[in-house]
């Protein structure tokens, strides 16, 4: 039996590897010297892509696969993907949200702590001997009876928020909708900041929420407020960050995410009011497998003309006739 052609962008974690390669006839571009020579042989005869966010799907590669019909992502983030370029062409993408979901909420909640309470600070006074010389660590803040905010209610903002609410914290969203949930929703961003103690943000990336916390809701935020980014660095307008929190017009700020990674800006990091992590919120070996496997499944389904597992819905990227 013939197995069906694959362009493998990214490699994948080994026993998704090991599904990948006993399934599917893969096409290696991510090992090709030449990934413009791998695309012109096979192309063609490939109907889906197997891939990762961090590795572009852009419009010259779809128009390079004219059979293609599904993207299969391991990660939650496409944002480097030109998704009108899929939608143009009715090309499938799925992603691994619902797979990343817990670690990403934990990761968010830990950053919430470890800011509030001055782990990283506390830590280095016990390493340091200064607990022995200067006595007590400052006292830090307490979370119950705090606001936090969530900016993006999807999968993850969902999980989030009853963690936060576990905590003693009152929640409110903001969200481009309104759901139902038993959450207040905030429509106006810049209320949402202002009636918050911690805001964690959590959209997708991609043009359309670039910037999208920028210097205004920063100072709305205020000077005893923490923001918390688990989404993407476009996000946050980062020169802008850097100056409130430099100015003291924002009080603190924990990062998974960065506008350039690896290699933050300087200015941030030398900053002692910011708690960083390395864009790591699903790096445990229990995620990555299951958005591993996620992937794979998504294959399979698409392959035996099954529905997709986690599908991202792309309708609003599709491009509309004119009306005459």
């Amino acid at each position: 039996m013939t197995k069906p052609d694959v362009m493998l962008l990214a490699s994948q974690r080994p026993n998704a590897m090991a599904q990948l390669e006993a399934n599917f006839t893969l096409h290696r571009w991510d090992l090709a010297e030449d990934k413009a020579a791998i695309l012109a042989e096979h192309g063609a005869t490939c109907t889906a892509i197997a891939t990762h966010g961090h590795a572009p799907v852009d419009r010259a590669m779809v128009a390079a696969m004219p059979n293609l019909k599904l993207v299969s992502c391991s990660s939650a983030g496409f944002d480097t993907f030109d998704v009108t370029a899929l939608a143009e062409r009715g090309v499938a993408l799925t992603n691994t949200s619902s797979a990343l979901c817990d670690d990403v909420a934990d990761t968010a909640i830990m950053l919430l702590l470890g800011a509030r309470r001055g782990l990283v600070p506390g830590d280095a006074y016990v390493r340091s001997g200064s607990w022995g010389r200067e006595g007590m660590f400052p006292l830090q803040r307490s979370l119950k009876g705090r606001t936090l905010g969530i900016v993006g209610m999807g999968t993850i903002g969902q999980a989030i928020a009853h963690r936060g609410a576990a905590m003693g914290q009152t929640v409110r969203y903001w969200n481009r909708r309104p759901k139902d949930l038993p959450w207040a929703f905030e429509p106006d961003l810049i209320t949402l900041a202002r009636d918050s103690d911690n805001l964690v943000v959590i959209v997708a990336g991609g043009e359309g929420t670039r910037n999208l916390i920028d210097a205004s809701v920063m100072d709305a935020l205020g000077p005893d407020g923490l923001l918390i980014n688990v989404a993407r660095g476009s996000v946050i307008d980062e020169p802008a960050m850097i100056a409130a929190l430099s100015e003291g017009r924002l009080g603190a700020a924990a990062l998974d995410v960065f506008e350039n990674e690896p290699n933050p800006d300087p200015r941030l990091t030398a900053l002692p009011n910011v708690t960083l992590y390395p864009h790591h919120a699903s790096g445990t070996v229990e995620t990555r497998d299951a958005m591993a496997q996620l992937l794979v499944d998504n294959l399979g389904a698409f392959f035996a003309g099954q529905p997709l597992l986690s599908p991202v819905d792309l309708s609003a990227y599709a491009v509309r006739p004119n009306a005459t």
